[in-house]
């Protein structure tokens, strides 16, 4: 049985029906969903993880606490991470971002 892992990206410019991806390799399936929401991410994972997708990584935009509620979403058995980057970029992600 192939690894599956799904990687959430959080934005209200998406087209959630559209904006999604998956590829898949002998050994993996990597899904790459979109959502609008925190709410709409929790229930994103739920299914992710009844369909057996043993991972699940988080852009930046979900910050430790909705990394927290995705992962308690998830359950025990997935693996929840989120992604962040080295504080003294800061200045040009808040560049980009309009921050």
């Amino acid at each position: 049985m192939k690894k599956q892992f799904a990687f959430f990206l959080m934005g209200r410019e998406y087209d959630t029906g559209r904006d999604r991806a998956t590829f898949e390799t002998p050994g993996m399936i990597t899904h790459i969903y979109t959502v609008h929401s925190l709410p709409e991410a929790c229930a994103l994972a739920a299914g992710c993880a009844a369909q057996g997708v043993g991972a699940i990584e988080l852009c930046g935009a979900f910050g430790p606490e909705g990394a927290r509620a995705v992962r308690q979403a998830a359950g025990e058995s997935v693996a929840v991470g989120y992604v962040v980057h080295d504080p003294s970029q800061d200045p040009v992600f808040e560049a980009f971002w309009g921050k």
